[in-house]
């Protein structure tokens, strides 16, 4: 018996472009009850990253393909096949790189090996929809002489900071490859940064030498990035109006976040022409499938509410929201396939009529006790703020990560 421990050692999140390191120990326990301990052989053991991506067959159709990819089956035992019983299609692929061949262990012997590898820079984001899904794993496979391969699968997740071109030129990142079935849409470039100084890590103990390593420059500097391009506030006024009149006023002073930021803005009605008696702020995912993969045609978009806050606000002059954007969700992308973009969808409760205190006089005495109408004629109208979500550095939205850093098998 062998034991495989997997253990990636910065954690389960990652960016794209980023090198990926995990260490893989095989042991050959000790146990206590065996009486007689003996060697262990494995012929060999490989490892490689690959994407899995998955469809709702009611939501998506997709153009038929060379073959039928959704349950891969190695005709012959000895192929590492990565995605072996996987379902859905393996859409991204990193070289299988062997870890050993040959490998004896005593009892009690362990043996560690390190692995090593950079993350497509053209992939997509870690998704998990309603109609489709992108599923990153490290699968680790190993074979004893005459036996049948064993996997062991180590999930992950990946964020994809757009926008390479927004990048300096002298950053030290890969420019995007082409990408076969993915078509991804600009997401920092949009923003301006500064042109008098470089935008570059400003940790004053990293050492500055051209040796240092690409994937550590690349953390930090998205993390610089995300940070220039969400800092900016700018405030933003709208009127709150319905066919009747004026309802109120909404300020919000940027619409840029990163997942894990909350979401503020403040109402104004005193000014407002139409009492408003209630009003709800749900902040959502729209994920849409491109028109020529809908399965039909003008199929409705898909909404998911993250965060939702109500409130009564009659007779109240100002109030105030914050919506936190969960550092499980997944930034806004779009691929050739599927578009994920983030929104506030306002929905507020007004009354029918254009003056009126809606309280009652309950009595004539001294003491006078106002109490609410029982009826009341109300309009209601909905509106959509379109916002931007970017990605946060990987090693806090790890903290949060459904993925656990160690995995392990026993063949």
């Amino acid at each position: 018996m062998i034991e495989v421990l997997a253990k990636l050692g910065r954690g389960p999140v990652f960016l794209a472009g980023e090198v990926l390191e995990c260490v893989i120990t095989f042991t050959n326990p000790l146990s206590t009850s065996s009486t007689s301990a003996s060697s262990e052989m494995l012929a060999w053991a490989s490892a490689q990253i690959h994407c899995q991506f998955h469809t709702s067959e009611n939501r998506v159709a997709l153009p038929p393909s060379d073959g039928s990819k959704h349950d891969v089956q190695a005709e012959n035992e000895t192929v590492f096949v990565p995605n072996r019983g996987e379902r859905g299609q393996c859409i991204l692929s990193t070289p299988p790189k062997i870890l050993f061949c040959d490998l004896r262990l005593d009892p009690g012997e362990s043996k560690s090996y390190s692995y090593c590898e950079t993350l497509p820079i053209d992939g997509p984001p870690s998704f998990r929809g309603q109609s489709v899904k992108y599923v990153y794993k490290l699968t680790i496979g190993c074979q004893r002489v005459n036996s049948p391969i064993k996997l062991l699968r180590v999930p992950f997740r990946v964020l994809v900071l757009h926008g390479k071109a927004a990048l300096p030129a002298d950053a030290g990142l890969a420019a995007p490859g082409p990408a076969d079935a993915l078509a991804f849409s600009p997401g920092l470039k949009d923003y301006q940064f500064p042109q008098d100084e470089a935008v570059a890590p400003s940790n004053p103990f990293l050492e500055e030498e051209e040796g240092l390593k690409k994937d550590s420059r690349l953390a930090d500097l998205a993390t610089e990035l995300l940070m220039v391009a969400t800092s900016r506030r700018s405030l933003h006024l709208y009127n709150i109006s319905n066919t009747r009149g004026k309802v109120g006023t909404f300020c919000i002073f940027k619409t840029v976040y990163k997942i894990g930021e909350d979401v503020i803005g403040t109402f104004n009605f005193s000014e407002g022409d139409i009492p408003c008696l209630q009003f709800s702020v749900s902040l959502q995912t729209e994920e849409s499938i491109q028109e020529e993969f809908q399965r039909r045609r003008g199929q409705p978009v898909s909404f998911s509410t993250h965060a939702r806050h109500q409130e009564a606000c009659l007779h109240t002059a100002q109030s105030s929201f914050s919506l936190p954007i969960p550092l499980s969700s997944t930034p806004g992308f779009t691929t050739n396939i599927v578009s994920l973009k983030w929104r506030l969808h306002f929905e507020f409760v007004t009354s029918g009529e254009s003056a009126g205190t809606g309280l009652v006089r309950g009595s004539q005495s001294e003491a006078v006790t106002w109490t609410g109408v029982e009826q009341i004629e109300v309009d209601t109208f909905s509106w959509d703020l379109p916002i931007k979500v970017l990605p946060t550095n990987p090693i806090l939205a790890s903290y949060v990560s459904q993925f656990s850093s160690t995995n392990s098998i026993t063949i």
